[in-house]
């Protein structure tokens, strides 16, 4: 049986995927990593391979360009058993502070998000908050029917990530 330290710890890591208002989305989760090692996995992309696709979608990213840069763009391309062809998500970077900030646009359809991420480190453990302004309340509630349902899975295999070491 998990003593209460354990227990602190599960729910301490446990994803929260909370609405904000009709057009934003707030994901929050605290890691058991260094700021710069979690930000790392956000912005290397060998690392943000090994963990953004849920594995239960059975999607595979197939190609990852990242110009990590504050002005640089990002163009992720995905491939499902389902697919006709590969689907690809791009944006660009309004923003990138290292270990504390990263913004970017989702510019594939007119109803992509603004995506701010922050990093905030405490005690060698790291609050990472996930912060999407949708453009409309239907583009939210379509990311909250689809691609928002894989968040926490999606950062639950970040923290594997992180607790590899890899």
């Amino acid at each position: 049986m998990p003593n209460a330290k354990e227990n602190s710890a599960v729910a301490m890591n446990r994803t929260t995927v909370e609405r904000k208002s009709d057009r934003e989305l707030l994901v929050t989760r605290t890691f058991n990593a260094p700021v710069h090692i979690v930000f790392e996995a956000w912005s290397k992309p060998e690392l943000f391979k090994q963990w953004w696709v849920p594995k239960s979608v059975g999607m595979s990213l197939v190609s990852c360009d990242m110009d990590i840069r504050t002005g640089g763009t990002y163009r992720l391309v995905f491939s499902h058993p389902d697919f006709d062809q590969p689907m690809a998500f791009f944006g660009t970077y309004r923003e990138v502070t290292p270990h504390k900030r990263l913004i970017w646009t989702n510019e594939d359809s007119d109803q992509g998000a603004v995506t701010t991420v922050t990093f905030e480190e405490n005690a060698g453990k790291t609050l990472v908050i996930l912060h999407e302004l949708y453009p409309t309340t239907e583009a939210l509630e379509e990311a909250l029917a689809g691609s928002a349902q894989g968040l926490p899975e999606q950062f639950a295999q970040l923290d594997e990530l992180l607790a590899s070491g890899s």
